[in-house]
């Protein structure tokens, strides 16, 4: 991906964000420049409430499989310690991998998705989400996993934007 396809698909994200006025156009955007930049089959977004000790899956690109709603226990293991500590991205690209830290690996598996890619979403200091980024095995390489930096201030952005949606 050339420097000049990067800065077609932020200024695509850009112009969704100012101008769709849907609830979920924030996460329609973000998920658009995921595929743009690095590609996902299936993109999510998850919220975290650390004081009750869950989490909330905000959007989802597969409503029938992933629906948007309800909540999940934050679960304390390796991917926390990753994202939620470290503030880093946790990227499995391997079913077996998957496995070792998400209990639905098999609904994942079943989607025709072998590697994930999650990116926190963190602002002053605080993990506030992660988004999701889901694809066939071995589909995240150190490329593609250098080139989602480039998400990590959309993802704030689209989070925020969301934010603003719902208090209006």
């Amino acid at each position: 991906m050339t420097n000049d396809d990067i800065n077609i698909a932020l200024a695509a994200f850009d112009a969704s964000i100012a101008e769709n006025t849907e609830a979920d156009g924030p996460w329609v955007a973000l998920q658009d420049l995921a595929r743009s930049l690095i590609g996902a089959k299936l993109f999510t977004v998850m919220t975290v409430d650390m004081k009750n000790e869950v989490a909330r899956r905000e959007y989802t690109s597969d409503a029938k499989n992933y629906p948007a709603s309800g909540t999940k226990p934050i679960r304390y293991d390796r991917w926390f310690d990753i994202v939620h500590k470290q503030h880093k991205s946790f990227i499995a690209n391997t079913i077996t991998e998957i496995a070792t830290v998400f209990p639905d690996h098999e609904t994942i598996s079943s989607l025709g998705c072998g590697s994930v890619l999650n990116i926190p979403v963190v602002v002053g200091g605080e993990l506030l989400g992660t988004a999701n980024c889901l694809d066939v095995e071995h589909h995240y390489s150190p490329e593609k996993v250098e080139l989602s930096k480039r998400l990590a201030i959309p993802a704030k952005l689209a989070l925020l934007a969301a934010r603003c949606r719902i208090h209006s």
